[in-house]
């Protein structure tokens, strides 16, 4: 009977951290650039004595990013930016470059553009793009070339995807850059758009309820495992 109860725990577990994950996709759905997560479950077996007896226990550590494009919004803004299929920016922290795909920036007291969060945009050579002071017009190619008063000053630095397992989300729209990961040789840079969160929100609706379902089933089959315990128990002791 113990044994029934660690495999529905472990379960329990997973289904939890699916619910929070669920549930900051649905926080961010309209949150610029954001990519929705999801949670793998694996199996894996655990040895309960030495004639080879296993238990089979749920893993939910596994994770999973969602690489697909989200809907690009006109904005007409000097400074937002989009990217049209793969690819990432790359951005200066305090904790290191970090990767994203949201792209509404704005020039800071020294010139660099920045995110919201004060992080430099960086360029093809990730040091941060200045624009010079007193600069009128701004443009930006599909390629990512900026230009101030038609004189290009640099390249805004568009980079490969990792492989979405190694992708690890640090906080909002920013993922660890992985594996150093490549510029891209013909990026598809958009001036004046931004692009919108690749979450669907009745999808993921319909999957908090699925999920909440489920937990409430397993913690069902909880309370009866201990109500057989507590009355064999009570049948001992008698």
């Amino acid at each position: 009977m113990e044994n029934a109860i660690y495999a529905a725990l472990t379960r329990q577990s997973g289904l939890m951290r699916e619910m929070r994950t669920v549930a900051n996709n649905i926080a961010n759905a309209n949150t610029n650039g954001f990519r929705r997560e999801g949670v793998v479950f694996t199996e894996y077996m655990v040895s309960l004595d030495r004639r080879g007896e296993t238990l089979a226990m749920a893993n939910a550590r596994g994770r999973m990013v969602d690489l697909s494009p989200g809907v690009l919004t006109q904005t007409n803004g000097q400074f937002d930016i989009a990217l049209e299929g793969e690819g990432f920016f790359m951005v200066q922290t305090a904790e290191g470059p970090r990767l994203t795909r949201a792209g509404a920036f704005t020039p800071n007291a020294d010139g660099e553009l920045v995110d919201m969060a004060g992080n430099a945009l960086l360029d093809d050579g990730r040091a941060p793009i200045a624009i010079p002071a007193g600069v009128r017009n701004v443009g930006i190619g599909v390629d990512g070339t900026i230009s101030a008063d038609d004189q290009p000053i640099g390249r805004i630095g568009v980079y490969a995807a990792p492989d979405p397992s190694e992708l690890l989300h640090q906080e909002g729209t920013l993922f660890t850059p992985g594996n150093n990961p490549e510029p891209l040789e013909d990026p598809r840079v958009r001036q004046g758009f931004l692009e919108e969160s690749n979450v669907d929100p009745v999808l993921e609706i319909t999957r908090m309820i699925e999920v909440q379902r489920a937990y409430e089933l397993g913690q069902s089959f909880l309370d009866r495992e201990d109500q057989r315990i507590r009355t064999v128990i009570t049948s001992l002791t008698r």
